[in-house]
């Protein structure tokens, strides 16, 4: 039986960003297999990355924060200023909150650990390419056990600025869903989730999905454990 493929055009194409080149050559082996990612490109360093990136035009950029030239976060901020479209997934070792929060700063889409397995980094793959966000399931519990532990009255008070509805649509974003698929499964139309998605983002005053993911575990409104 022949291993079914997929177009060319379909594929996610994808730049790995990492200075250990045994890390790259892992990646680029368990990423390979999959019909619906093509890797388009390596980098080992920050500034091979600038220089790389703009020229291969992958549609997801697969980024280590902790390079020795060039920080991740920095490499990020600097992509995002000439290809504001372009999707960052931060892949590291670091699970604590100030480096998650300083990936969803320079305009990441997600944040995956090392040690994943090959599976969570697909599918991280995938809902950052589909216009989602992604945290690690580990970096989830650690952000959720540090939160548990602020006073009841920190709590942003997220009920009296959203609507019922407006909650459950930042639910569904903070797990990583597209518009379509949040209308599909509000039995809304797309049109209707941007709008709510355009309303969360202008009483929040955040204007990214990685905020409004992180807002969303903040005030325990998600369905993420």
């Amino acid at each position: 039986m022949k291993r079914k493929t997929t177009p060319v055009a379909a594929r996610i194409r994808l730049v790995l960003v990492d200075d250990h080149r045994l890390v790259r050559e892992g990646l680029r082996a368990c990423l390979s297999e999959q019909a619906g990612i093509e890797i388009v490109g390596e980098a080992a360093g920050g500034q091979e990355a600038l220089r790389l990136i703009p020229q291969t035009l992958p549609d997801v950029v697969l980024l280590d924060i902790n390079m020795p030239d060039l920080s991740g976060l920095d490499v990020a901020k600097q992509l995002l200023k000439k290809l504001p479209d372009l999707k960052i997934l931060f892949l590291t070792m670091h699970e604590n909150k100030e480096y998650v929060l300083g990936a969803a700063r320079s305009g990441g889409r997600g944040y995956v650990l090392k040690d994943a397995s090959p599976r969570e980094l697909i599918y991280a793959i995938e809902a950052v390419h589909k216009g989602g966000a992604f945290l690690s399931s580990q970096v989830c519990k650690e952000l959720l056990a540090d939160y548990a532990r602020i006073p009841d009255q920190a709590a942003p008070p997220v009920k009296s600025a959203l609507t019922e509805r407006e909650s459950e649509v930042l639910a569904l974003i903070a797990e990583g869903m597209s518009n379509k698929e949040i209308a599909s499964q509000l039995k809304l139309s797309v049109r209707t989730v941007e709008s709510h998605r355009e309303h969360i983002m202008r009483k929040l005053d955040i204007r990214s999905t990685a905020g409004l993911t992180k807002y969303a575990i903040t005030a325990g409104i998600t369905r993420i454990t």
